[in-house]
């Protein structure tokens, strides 16, 4: 994992500590001695973490933290408070100006991993999201306004009913809570129920909660739902390894009422948001942006999202792999069985590409028989693996007209090219992934060909 951290601390040497820290776990970082420098950083390179000093002359991390968060070109930046201050009302302060979290000096290497990798990976997720979102914009659609008034669904997984009533009694001001102290119905209730937020209390005698936030992490209708952990006094260990799993937040044992109100409200109303980011991507986006045969996107979609990519790509000097592929004589199965038997061929194509692509992959129909896939962060070794999957999916099984119940056997050529390859622009990039197709269908079709360095 890769990502640009911003530390900032008025004292050199808790600086050089940090960075010396982040550095043998490969990340980029830059280092600011005050906050008027951070602010200014913020402002001219992107930066997926900062990890922020509270005590500092001048401008303090509580005036730094609002001032990002009010600038919406900064308020997505998760920030980590790092403070000698350990009291509930300090955190309580930090939280309501946007703080993500806190890491109490001195910090500890595992906590201080663990919270950074996981604000990383939800930070790519959030920023995939943002991009797709702007796409929308840019063609003239967005999604409707996140809900902020209405009470926040959250759903509490607590094996005592002492514990369940004193949560349950903090929260009501500002949500419904349903509280279960069974884990295992806890997940089917996840997933059939629309919550805005899970607190998994690990006050459980015969039950690992951590499983229990592994299982909310795979299944699908629960993976985006916010997780709020509660642990004992001394479970760092617990902690760091939640956050490996995905959880979002967790909050210490005994519970400050204040400050559990307002990590709820965190994550709920960051949820809320994320919510509406794909909203614009799954629902108001569709009619404009998505072929309407296949129900992947269209070249439209493809030619504004792909640009974005491409120079986000280039700005952080990450790799962006596409791959075009070609139906092998698809003009034989019109010509042979009918344009509706192509359609019903297009159809199956599209949906054994969404089987195969991953999930932060862009899959569009360019026009007849050819698509494409986007990998962002991908290299060409990764992204061959990922078209010859696809090949061996289209060519492993064989393709049946509903109509007559004939079975085709159809395959497919793919090109591949990267920006690693010194490539100067998203057009050529194109044309090299389309050269790489050129080749694929030269060399005997049903292959794989990566464009060459």
């Amino acid at each position: 994992m890769t990502a640009r951290i911003l530390v900032v601390d008025d004292i050199p040497a808790n600086v050089k500590l940090l960075e010396a820290r982040l550095l043998a776990e490969y990340f980029d970082v830059l280092t600011a001695e005050n906050g008027y420098e951070c602010l200014d950083i913020c402002a001219r390179a992107p930066v997926d973490v900062i990890l922020l000093d509270i005590m500092m002359p001048g401008m303090d991390g509580f005036e730094v933290c609002e001032r990002l968060k009010a600038n919406p070109k900064t308020a997505h930046i998760p920030v980590v408070m790092v403070t000698a201050l350990d009291q509930p009302a300090d955190r309580v302060r930090g939280l309501r100006a946007g703080a993500d979290d806190f890491l109490t000096k001195p910090v500890n290497d595992m906590q201080l991993m663990a919270r950074v990798k996981s604000l990383v990976r939800l930070k790519m997720l959030s920023d995939e999201l943002r991009l797709r979102a702007e796409t929308a914009r840019t063609i003239g659609i967005d999604a409707s306004a996140p809900r902020e008034d209405e009470p926040a669904n959250i759903l509490l997984v607590d094996g005592r009913a002492n514990s369940q009533e004193r949560i349950a009694r903090a929260l009501r001001p500002v949500a419904d809570v349903t509280a279960m102290s069974d884990p295992q119905a806890a997940i089917f209730e996840a997933a059939e129920g629309s919550y805005d937020l899970i607190i998994v209390n690990s006050n459980f005698d015969d039950y690992d909660p951590l499983r229990l936030c592994s299982q909310l992490r795979s299944l699908e209708r629960s993976r985006f739902i916010p997780v709020l952990l509660v642990v004992d006094q001394g479970g760092e260990g617990m902690v760091a390894r939640a956050l490996e799993l995905g959880i979002n937040d967790y909050i210490l044992r005994p519970i400050d009422p204040n400050e559990l109100l307002v990590r709820c409200l965190t994550q709920v109303r960051r949820k809320r948001y994320n919510d509406r980011l794909r909203d614009s991507v799954h629902q108001t986006i569709e009619l404009a942006v998505t072929d309407p045969l296949t129900g992947l996107n269209n070249r439209r979609y493809l030619d504004k999202h792909l640009k974005m990519l491409f120079d986000r790509a280039v700005a952080r000097g990450r790799p962006l792999s596409v791959c075009i592929t070609d139906i092998d004589r698809f003009k034989s199965v019109n010509d042979t069985y009918g344009h509706d038997a192509g359609d019903e061929v297009l159809k199956e194509f599209a949906a054994r590409i969404r089987s195969t692509v991953r999930g932060a992959d862009l899959a569009c129909r360019f026009g007849g028989e050819e698509f494409v896939v986007v990998m962002p962060d991908t290299l060409p070794e990764t992204a061959a693996a990922v078209a010859e999957r696809l090949r061996f999916v289209v060519e492993n099984q064989p393709f049946v007209l509903r109509q007559s119940g004939t079975a085709l056997t159809v395959t497919a050529s793919l090109g591949i090219a990267s920006t690693i390859h010194g490539v100067a622009s998203v057009e050529e990039l194109i044309r090299q992934a389309d050269r790489a197709l050129y080749e694929a269908k030269h060399g005997g079709r049903n292959r794989v060909v990566a464009a060459a360095a």
